[in-house]
């Protein structure tokens, strides 16, 4: 019954995250599977972005539908981030568990926080200002950067992605959302393959409970997402993440 309540509770944060913002599953699962059921953090990961992908590919149906992706220069760095989030996977095979549960606490919370305080209010108008040459560029470097981190610690890339895709490249919300749960769906399949093989069977109650409840959630919000202003997702995502990842943080320290 535990196993049943965190695996709901997890799915609906990491649904949340994953409709509202383009954020990748793992940033909520992973860090409440180590915490409060002591999963082995690379297991832990591996199911967080298993749960990514069913997540993430029903998102992207959703911002699709409205012409919210831009599947053209998001596929630049698709490519790159796939590749190197395989790399990540090979690597965080030998990092211990409280490294990665701490990060992925700390992520969480910061990136709620900031959503509160400066949130994305870029226009559609304001992303044909960038030469194409320069976000080309951009878009390889920011993808080894995303992918490494998505295979190493899982709750980084679809936070990391976000943010490169409304500071650094200039997108509009909906849009780098939409193009980030497009990129999540193929990145996070990359990376639970990845972290099977390496690592071995999953606990499958656990796997099959994080699919579905954060399948039923991310499709949920991702259908406000795309009705609700930009003002309305910054500030409830926010909520979301920094209300998460102070709960997380304090149940790692008090535990």
């Amino acid at each position: 019954m535990l196993k049943l309540i965190v695996c709901i509770i997890a799915g609906f944060g990491a649904g949340l995250g994953t409709g509202l913002a383009g954020m990748s599953a793992a940033a909520v699962i992973s860090p409440m599977l180590i915490m409060f059921l002591h999963a082995p953090a690379y297991e832990a990961i591996g199911i967080a972005l298993a749960s990514d992908v069913l997540a993430s590919a029903v998102s992207a149906y959703e911002y699709g539908k409205q012409k919210n992706i831009d599947i053209k220069n998001g596929l630049v760095m698709l490519f790159t981030i796939m590749l190197f989030t395989l790399a990540g996977s090979v690597l965080s095979s030998n990092v211990e568990n409280g490294t990665m549960g701490t990060f992925s606490v700390f992520m969480t919370m910061m990136m709620g926080i900031k959503f509160i305080i400066k949130p994305v209010m870029v226009t559609k108008e304001g992303m044909a200002t960038k030469e194409a040459k320069t976000r080309f560029m951009q878009s390889i470097f920011c993808g080894i950067v995303i992918g490494l981190i998505c295979g190493f610690v899982g709750a980084g890339g679809g936070m990391m992605m976000l943010m490169i895709l409304t500071t650094v490249l200039g997108y509009e919300l909906k849009t780098a959302i939409g193009t980030s749960v497009f990129n999540m769906t193929f990145t996070a399949l990359v990376g639970a393959v990845s972290h099977f093989i390496i690592g071995g069977k999953p606990d499958l109650f656990l796997l099959v409970a994080c699919i579905i409840s954060t399948l039923v959630f991310a499709r949920i919000a991702a259908k406000f997402a795309n009705i609700a202003s930009a003002k309305t997702l910054n500030r409830s995502l926010g909520v979301v993440l920094t209300v998460l990842g102070v709960a997380m943080l304090c149940m790692k320290i008090f535990a």
